[in-house]
């Protein structure tokens, strides 16, 4: 069931439930005063409603922070390797050819084998880092043997340090940013701010109904807006790897299979 079709059914959900229990409280309390709200439940459902706003504010903005920050490792490390490749240029062609192929085959491991791991929040393989300590091995052992390869010889193992940090901080941003505590805070919160629209003295009236379902509607979709980003990687699919099939499409290819 994809993420889009998730929030609908909730959004609708929420809003049909909310509606419900508006008409039915109405149709209970037809005798009761609504002219008035008293001052004291005006300014706890104000406060309560301020209050939440800034801490679902926080919430997005740590998530699409964290999100950002991976996305940022991904691209480092991508870019690192692609320049790996490219500063061998100066190397003969077997050299060339055997860090290329060392290249694409930490890539490839990355995007099929990694990415699955990472975005079911479990610990990535340990043949990844093998395989760039391979490369970083091959690297360190080829001697310069003219003044242009003693030149990228070690801007190369530069790059290998920098895809190696970018690794590291890629594997350890795939798991949840926001803890179990925060998530039960968000959830009761959101529950409670949408309970208080019935201290409101609400009526039947088409637009207060519809102002209602849309305020419940507003804050299912913020609670998916931070469950959706709270994965930096995303919850399926390899979007997130794009640095790495735009830089090595080959590779990626060959590792999707036909």
């Amino acid at each position: 069931m994809s993420e889009w079709l998730v929030l609908t059914l909730a959004m609708t959900l929420v809003c049909a439930l909310v509606l419900t229990i508006t008409l039915i409280r109405h149709r209970k309390a037809a005798d009761e005063d609504t002219s008035e709200t008293p001052d004291v439940i005006e300014y706890m459902v104000m406060m309560v409603g301020v209050v939440y706003a800034i801490v679902l504010g926080l919430a997005i903005a740590g998530v699409w922070e964290a999100r950002n920050a991976a996305e940022d490792s991904v691209r480092r490390e991508a870019q690192a390797l692609y320049e790996v490749t490219q500063r061998s240029q100066v190397y003969p062609q077997e050299v060339r050819e055997r860090r290329r192929d060392e290249v694409d085959a930490y890539v490839s491991h990355v995007v099929t084998a990694e990415w699955p791991q990472m975005t079911r929040h479990q610990a990535v393989p340990e043949r990844g880092a093998v395989l760039l300590d391979r490369l970083r091995t091959d690297i360190t052992q080829q001697a310069p043997g003219d003044e242009l390869q003693a030149q990228a010889y070690q801007p190369l193992l530069d790059q290998i340090a920098i895809a190696d940090d970018a690794r590291h901080a890629r594997t350890q941003s795939a798991e949840s940013t926001l803890p179990g505590v925060v998530w039960f805070g968000l959830v009761t919160g959101g529950v409670v701010t949408i309970g208080l629209i019935f201290t409101l003295q609400i009526r039947r009236s088409s637009r207060e109904l519809l102002l209602a379902g849309l305020f419940s509607a507003l804050i299912v979709f913020l609670l998916f807006l931070v469950w959706s980003f709270d994965a930096p990687f995303g919850r399926s699919g390899t979007e997130a790897a794009a640095p790495f099939e735009e830089l090595f499409p080959t590779a990626v290819a060959a590792a999707a299979g036909p």
